[in-house]
């Protein structure tokens, strides 16, 4: 039977993982037991998928994105080129704790993670949250935020299209480009009509 997704012939697909249909697996690749990965992903160059990592349909991580056991993608997540994710807040090498002492990380639907971002362990990234290049997360991100810096601080508010919201009037955010509005009450916006 012809496998419906495609894996480079330098990568390393370990037993026990789900692969989606019409996913892509580039060169020097490793997906490791228990990984299960969406449909119509896209896995760039030097990618790592730890055990037991879950990531939905249509996500892109770009060239030299590992994910370590205990993160989550869910659909349609974007991970820009060395973005890192940590799944242990107190590391030790002589002193390893195992997978239970992995921290989870939750990246929900649409949000993108800009290049060589870090994403401390035990957070949650929003709904089409974007984190600039270069940030470190070390909070929980709100669905639709922009986050900038070392650490990364809330600067704004993007659209699902990824655009910056631009602010009309105190509460209200209009999309520039896609025309969608959004209104903000207590650190948080909603798509309205």
């Amino acid at each position: 039977m012809d496998k419906q997704y495609f894996v480079h012939e330098s990568s390393y697909v370990d037993d026990n993982v789900e692969i989606g249909e019409g996913t892509k697996i580039w060169h020097f690749c490793h997906i490791q037991s228990g990984a299960r990965i969406g449909k119509r992903c896209s896995l760039g160059q030097n990618v790592n998928v730890s055990n037991y990592v879950s990531i939905g349909d249509g996500c892109k991580l770009q060239n030299n994105v590992s994910l370590y056991e205990g993160v989550e993608l869910e659909n349609f997540v974007f991970c820009g080129p060395s973005c890192v994710f940590t799944n242990d807040l107190t590391p030790r090498s002589k002193y390893p704790k195992g997978s239970a002492g992995y921290k989870r990380t939750l990246v929900k639907e649409g949000a993108s993670i800009g290049a060589n971002a870090t994403i401390v362990c035990g957070h949650t990234v929003g709904k089409w949250a974007l984190i600039g290049a270069g940030a470190v997360v070390a909070s929980d991100v709100p669905d639709h935020a922009l986050m900038l810096g070392v650490p990364a601080k809330q600067k704004g508010w993007v659209c699902q299209c990824g655009q910056i919201l631009q602010r009309i009037g105190i509460t209200y955010l209009k999309c520039p480009d896609c025309g969608r509005n959004y209104k903000e009450t207590e650190n948080q916006i909603e798509e309205i009509e």
